[in-house]
């Protein structure tokens, strides 16, 4: 493996070449974004939360919903990898290769310690510079999610109910935040 020059920013095919080690690898606007492997209650979290949105989602024909590892390219020279995102319909069908996705209807990150700088500062405005729709921060020690939509200056935070209207004036989904993280915690 060839590493890039140290006084180069780093390429979406320098990240791509990176050996699989268990670690999750970002690139966000040059930046290099090294994550080690989520503990428990962060794959509790997010597995809780597909069961959620993408029966919905399928229902709904919306498009498909997903988890990491992904190797989304957000346009730029991105290289994302969200715990948890819907992408849209690629010519009236669920998209089955990552290079057909473009922009996610959401992006969730569950934040942890590792996380939480890139998830709340970097990853955010990325999101938020894209255009996705709607970015939501799952913090599980909290029992909480931040949601951020392209042109916030700060956060809605959502501890009880959190409803997602992916199309305006359609159906939408609303998600009881307490048995949520009832669930996640394994409490009930």
């Amino acid at each position: 493996m060839v590493m890039p020059n140290p006084w180069s920013p780093w390429t979406r095919s320098d990240v791509l070449a990176l050996p699989q080690d268990g670690r999750r690898y970002e690139l966000v606007d040059g930046e290099l974004l090294v994550t080690p492997s989520p503990r428990g209650v962060h794959q509790r979290a997010i597995g809780e939360l597909f069961l959620q949105l993408a029966p919905f989602v399928e229902r709904h024909r919306l498009g498909g919903t997903f988890f990491s590892p992904a190797d989304l390219d957000l346009g730029g020279d991105q290289l994302v990898q969200p715990d948890l995102f819907v992408a849209p319909l690629v010519d009236g069908r669920e998209p089955i290769d990552w290079t057909e996705i473009g922009v996610p209807l959401l992006v969730a990150e569950v934040v942890s310690p590792a996380t939480a700088r890139s998830d709340r500062g970097i990853k955010r405005r990325r999101f938020q510079q894209s255009g996705v729709a709607e970015y939501w921060i799952i913090d599980v020690d909290a029992r909480l999610v931040e949601r951020w939509r392209p042109h916030d200056q700060g956060p809605a935070v959502f501890a009880s109910f959190l409803r997602w209207e992916p199309i305006a004036g359609g159906p939408g989904l609303s998600i009881d935040l307490r048995r949520y993280f009832a669930r996640v915690w394994s409490e009930g």
